[in-house]
């Protein structure tokens, strides 16, 4: 009897172990990350084929046209197949950046023309090539030429990026229409249409409207969107040169950008050009305050915080229904230089254009240049670093993102609201922890309009959240939010934030959303909403057992090194210190262990810099010791130096 009851004891507390290590096994799993919903796939090409990507375009029979920067163009048959056949369509073309089909024909954008590409005798190889529009070239090896992009009506829209004179700091519009978007009909008339562009290599018509994509350089802060309507300017004033021309929508004029923020036309004392660099502590501009002088000033739509949504922005593409799960209607966007591709949300408030946007999917093999829709649903991607540089470890590639039905945990939407944000998910949330104001976080911060290249966020704040309304369903959550600030860039954290059915964190749980306006509407009372804050619970708890007197000790502490020791002299690893990396956009162009814009942190390491060595070439760096990189690292004063300091030992950890 007495054993029985023993036994039975036994296998009681051995069930109640293996079910409570069942619950903290559940507990601890790993949230799912974006590569388990949507899946890199390559495409093969034939031996000896370079696909540097400049366009792509899907035909109406499902093939797939590829344009490439060597100047070639390919028509890929069956290209969803295990066994995709290429052919050359057309050679000889000038890095073409931009592919389009049209009534049987493509189109593209070489450098200096507008061409129509036809195969008349249908033997699958273009035989006549026409040229639709031609516009004026300096020579200069950046005036690329980007497009087109298919109009409602039929007529094509091409873009221009400015040349470099003596220095790649300040970017020129050397001949008519460069750093213009420009309007083209078939019969061969071109119409300017909008400037203020500088490198616009991302092209995107949404629901009828054009849009394009912009990189950080002069003039230009961070990366972001423009929603492009005839007559405006974005942001560089260099094509403003030819604001004088009868033909001209825009009657704004360079002098005017320049009597309101300083050129920063430097030189030193021998004459020579020298690279103006971001000032601290001084009176600046920012776009929104320009734009009070200026009413044909564009605002961006959604700013793409440099270094974090990608350093060299590409191209657009509406989502279609029935594509990519809960997302449809809302816009990828490519980058280049981080080899990835991001979500964005867009909404009209006011009649003007905003919205969030958020990481969706790294990890392709070269930098994302163009992207195009399969017929099976599926995402061919085009990609292509030369140059350039990017993460991935390929120079060029064609590959394909394909869905597996499964729903990731994800913010869906965010819309802005007169006090806040309303953020709608894919699933259902756990709603203890939505209710849970500690769950979120919000800061804002905005750009300085200067001709340095880039700028550092600027006027950060903390944005106090004061109540969250989480709808019945779980699918929605409200929060209020004090101190939002028009036309600034609002960082939404939810890393409180849980699913219902499995715990599981959020795949992505930070966006970036550019608050161009707040909207009117009613606003929700205190008695609304959840005020729960276990942050401040613990915060209590914790202060009051700081001020407990501590027990008077009856004999000396015995000591614990091991533990100690450990954790004082442990290597900090990548995760320590990646939240620093990404806020002080290191990321943007250096990765842990392979060669990206500028050299792996494993490289720097090799060179045994003392950590203060390190801190001093982040505030001041010396291009000249890495004469092998094309891209020189700019002066970055702004990163703390207790920060720049634990980045520093990180890295020399890496030796």
């Amino acid at each position: 009897m007495k054993n029985r009851y023993s036994n039975r004891i036994k296998r009681l507390v051995l069930a109640a172990a293996l079910a409570a290590g069942a619950a903290l096994q559940t507990q601890a799993q790993e949230s799912p990350k974006e590569e388990d919903f949507y899946k890199i796939m390559r495409i093969s090409s034939p031996e000896g084929t370079l696909l540097e990507v400049g366009g792509l375009t899907l035909l109406p029979n499902g093939d797939l046209g590829v344009a490439t920067r060597r100047g070639d163009i390919f028509i890929v048959e069956n290209p969803t197949s295990a066994r995709p056949h290429f052919r050359k369509f057309a050679s000889g073309l000038h890095e073409v950046l931009g592919l389009a089909y049209k009534d049987g024909s493509l189109y593209c954008a070489q450098r200096g023309e507008l061409t129509k590409m036809t195969d008349t005798d249908h033997d699958g190889k273009a035989d006549l090539f026409e040229t639709v529009y031609a516009w004026p070239l300096s020579g200069n090896y950046h005036e690329y030429s980007f497009g087109p992009k298919l109009a409602p009506d039929g007529s094509f829209f091409v873009s221009t990026n400015l040349g470099f004179g003596g220095a790649w700091w300040h970017a020129l519009s050397m001949v008519p229409w460069r750093g213009w978007l420009l309007r083209i009909t078939e019969d061969g008339k071109m119409e300017p249409w909008a400037t203020g562009l500088r490198s616009p290599a991302g092209l995107g018509m949404i629901d009828g409207e054009l849009f394009y994509s912009e990189n950080q350089g002069d003039w230009v802060a961070s990366g972001g969107i423009w929603h492009l309507k005839k007559g405006v300017f974005t942001a560089h004033p260099a094509g403003l040169q030819w604001s004088n021309r009868p033909e001209s929508p825009v009657k704004m004029t360079i002098e005017q950008v320049h009597a309101k923020v300083d050129p920063r036309i430097e030189t030193d004392e021998k004459g020579n050009s020298v690279k103006p660099e971001n000032r601290q502590n001084e009176e600046f501009s920012t776009m929104f305050e320009l734009k009070k002088d200026f009413p044909e000033m564009r605002l961006p739509a959604v700013w793409l915080p440099h270094g974090i949504m990608g350093i060299s922005n590409s191209e657009l593409i509406k989502i279609p229904e029935g594509h990519f799960g809960p997302f449809a209607g809302q816009v990828l966007i490519g980058d280049q230089g981080q080899s990835k591709i991001m979500r964005v949300m867009l909404e009209k408030v006011k009649d003007e254009y905003q919205g969030a946007v958020i990481d969706f999917r790294s990890g392709f093999q070269s930098g994302v240049l163009r992207m195009a829709w399969a017929k099976d649903k599926s995402l061919f991607v085009g990609e292509t670093n030369r140059g350039w540089g990017s993460a991935g470890e390929a120079n060029e590639g064609l590959q394909r993102l394909v869905w597996n039905k499964r729903i990731p945990f994800e913010m869906q939407t965010i819309r802005a609201m007169p006090d806040g944000f309303e953020i709608s998910f894919t699933l259902p949330v756990d709603k203890k922890a939505a209710e849970d104001i500690a769950s979120y976080k919000v800061e804002s911060f905005i750009y300085k309009y200067q001709a340095v290249y880039g700028s550092p966020p600027v006027n950060e704040q903390v944005c106090t959240i004061r109540g969250v309304k989480v709808s019945e369903d779980g699918m929605k959550a409200r929060i209020l939010v004090d101190n939002l600030r028009e036309s600034y860039i609002h960082t939404i954290m939810l890393d409180g934030v849980r699913a219902k059915e499995n715990y599981y964190s959020l795949v992505h749980p930070r966006a970036y959303y550019t608050l161009n306006h707040i909207p009117d509407g009613q606003k929700l009372a205190l008695s609304e909403v959840s005020t729960r804050n276990s942050a401040k619970t613990t915060q209590a708890k914790a202060a009051a057992g700081r001020a407990t007197p501590a027990p008077k000790a009856t004999a000396p502490a015995k000591a614990r090194p091991t533990a100690l020791a450990s954790a004082a002299t442990r290597k900090p690893t990548f995760d320590d210190v990646k939240p620093l990396l990404v806020k002080n956009t290191c990321t943007a162009c250096h990765a842990p262990d392979k060669k990206q814009v500028g050299p792996a942190f494993s490289e720097i390491a090799k060179r045994k810099y003392t950590s203060n060595q390190i801190v001093e070439l982040i505030h001041n760096p010396k291009p000249e010791n890495w004469p092998s990189y094309a891209t020189p690292m700019p002066p970055m004063p702004q990163v703390p130096t207790e920060e720049a300091l634990k980045i520093a030992d990180w890295i020399n950890s890496l030796n």
